[in-house]
């Protein structure tokens, strides 16, 4: 596919169009989608009926998610759920809460059960000293069996990282590592409150990559305050020099109504959606020329990783930490805020560490909402997910898993595909939808049109992030 986004396709009254909020589907019904009516009763019973075909070696792969939600210090477009103190000691009762709610759910699925995939987000997991990460490392493993060949990560704030910690998360058997960078700019890092030099960065991946780390990921967002087309390609080339095996270009998601550092971002500052474009292009190109594979939407890996070889066999999957080579599974949410899935069940912890902590205090699972998925919401979640992974939504295939014929019974759905058919984004034929190579830059916009939820209630696009 072309490794530039073509000026000419993108006219301005396309980048009207698609100048509108979208979910990135990380999963399907979306977290806005879920209800106070679910709570801990009905998450036990999706976790029962896990430990059900556990028993009878039916139970499909594990993967578990550990939040840390402590930060020491603000970053102003962060819109993840976090805690800011200096106060490391304020760790000690979350881990104590962490390990029965992990305790809690070895007991509900069974001894042992077989993880094939970890990870530690946040807020910052290095937050945590090397004692209390070792700590949590050990009561996951005494729960779990983690596999020989599982992908264990950690995202790292190179802020609050040394080589001699990078070389403990090894010897703890995490062999995945992640760090957030964001911008390499000066101005641009003083304008969203996080300074971290580029020396810094490429010492520690020097480090990483000595010690064998499997996959080294770099994290970058474009459309922050004070960026422009010039200062992110330089960026975009100090990136492409310390040559990660992996990429992940967000866009930033301007939503200070919803999230409380934002405020403190000037409107004025942000790039506008040419300049966003102009941004996401060169990047793509830049990427391209330096030999990544465009993943999709907004991952990069280069040829031999893992990630590359499952989207060239399409075998690429989606959850709720973005592309990846696991295979349809059940994610275990652990820690405030979590999301999980078992089964045809999401579940989300409760937000705050006060509630996380009374609800497993009493001994019951931190779970305040989430969602039992109908038929009808597994369905459009297998469609979404082959657009998102595959780029293709193949007709024959819906009907031998769900029964419908697509151009009959999802008309609708096919029609509003027609306006971005018009600017050669999707090919809809008699027999699948097609994304086109340009329209992998947009792909959410065509998986948008198979979300019953937001063709029902337009203005819940508001709580999403620009597709542009």
């Amino acid at each position: 596919m072309s490794n530039t986004v073509p000026a000419a396709v993108f006219t301005p009254d396309l980048l009207r169009r698609l100048d509108t909020s979208g979910p990135r589907y990380t999963s399907y019904p979306t977290a806005d989608r879920f209800h106070e009516g679910f709570g801990e009763k009905q998450y036990r019973e999706a976790l029962a009926a896990r430990a059900e075909l556990a028993r009878h070696n039916a139970a499909p792969p594990l993967a578990v998610y550990v939040h840390i939600p402590f930060c020491e210090s603000v970053c102003y477009y962060c819109a993840c759920n976090k805690i800011v103190t200096r106060h490391h000691e304020r760790a000690l009762p979350y881990l104590a809460m962490l390990e029965r709610e992990i305790a809690m759910h070895a007991e509900a699925l069974g001894p042992r059960q077989r993880v094939t995939q970890l990870h530690f987000g946040g807020g910052t997991p290095t937050f945590l000293s090397d004692a209390e990460l070792s700590r949590v490392m050990g009561v996951v493993r005494g729960a779990f069996e983690i596999a020989d060949d599982a992908e264990c990560s950690i995202e790292v704030d190179p802020r609050t990282a040394t080589p001699e910690r990078l070389s403990h998360f090894w010897s703890l058997g995490l062999n995945r590592i992640s760090f957030g960078v964001q911008d390499f700019d000066a101005e641009v890092q003083q304008a969203v409150h996080r300074i971290q030099p580029y020396e810094q960065v490429e010492s520690l991946m020097t480090v990483a990559r000595r010690l064998g780390y499997q996959s080294i990921n770099v994290d970058l967002i474009y459309g922050l305050p004070k960026q422009r087309p010039d200062n992110f390609a330089h960026t975009i080339e100090q990136v492409i020099g310390l040559a990660p095996d992996r990429i992940a270009l967000y866009g930033y998601a301007h939503l200070p109504e919803r999230f409380k550092p934002q405020r403190r971002i000037v409107t004025a500052e942000l790039p506008d959606g040419a300049a966003r474009l102009a941004m996401l292009g060169h990047a793509i190109g830049a990427f391209g020329a330096a030999g990544y594979d465009y993943i999709g939407m907004d991952h990069f890996a280069k040829p031999d990783d893992p990630l590359a070889i499952a989207k060239r066999q399409g075998k690429l999957h989606r959850n709720f930490q973005g592309y990846t080579t696991q295979p349809e599974c059940d994610m275990l949410g652990l820690g405030v805020s979590a999301i999980g899935r078992v089964g045809a069940v999401y579940a989300q912890n409760a937000k705050t560490i006060e509630g996380y902590e009374n609800s497993l205090g009493a001994g019951r699972f931190a779970t305040v909402r989430g969602l039992q998925l109908s038929a009808d919401d597994l369905m459009r979640r297998s469609m979404i997910m082959d657009i998102m992974c595959r780029g293709r939504l193949d007709f024959a295939k819906v009907k031998a898993e769900f029964g419908v014929d697509m151009p009959t019974d999802f008309a609708a759905e096919l029609a509003r595909l027609e306006p971005l058919a018009g600017h050669g984004l999707v090919k809809v034929g008699t027999d699948a939808v097609e994304v086109t190579p340009v329209g992998w830059y947009v792909v959410r916009a065509v998986a948008m049109a198979f979300d019953r939820y937001i063709a029902a209630a337009a203005a819940t696009r508001a709580s999403f992030s620009k597709i542009v």
